[in-house]
């Protein structure tokens, strides 16, 4: 069995193009935010509706796949691991942030119109 530490695997819908950024020749970076939905009955039997965005990185060959095929409303298959930075904001108070550094992506195709 393989490592499943620190393993995240998401399917869901992109929410805006990549941020891409380049840094010399061979690197790059691409951030981007994904939405996934779940569902439930409350306790009054409506179903509710939940969205979860997710902050994803994506380093060099898939940044530039991102660039390609990437862009707002597309649905991907990921995985990858948490990871969080931390920092300080304006008023000195520290911050966290939590994102997602994706290992592999898969671009999932389009459902047929009925």
């Amino acid at each position: 069995m393989r490592n499943l530490k620190n393993t995240v695997q998401l399917i869901g819908n992109i929410g805006k193009a990549p941020e891409i950024k380049e840094f010399g020749q061979d690197k790059m970076i691409a951030r981007l935010s994904l939405a996934t939905n779940d569902g439930y009955k409350n306790a009054e039997g409506v179903f509710v509706n939940e969205t979860q965005w997710h902050n994803l990185v994506l380093w060099n060959s898939q940044a530039k796949f991102a660039q390609k095929h990437l862009d707002k409303g597309k649905e991907i298959a990921i995985e990858g691991k948490l990871t969080t930075r931390s920092y300080e904001d304006k008023t000195g108070q520290k911050r966290y942030y939590t994102e997602i550094v994706v290992n592999d992506i898969f671009l999932l195709a389009p459902k047929p119109a009925a």
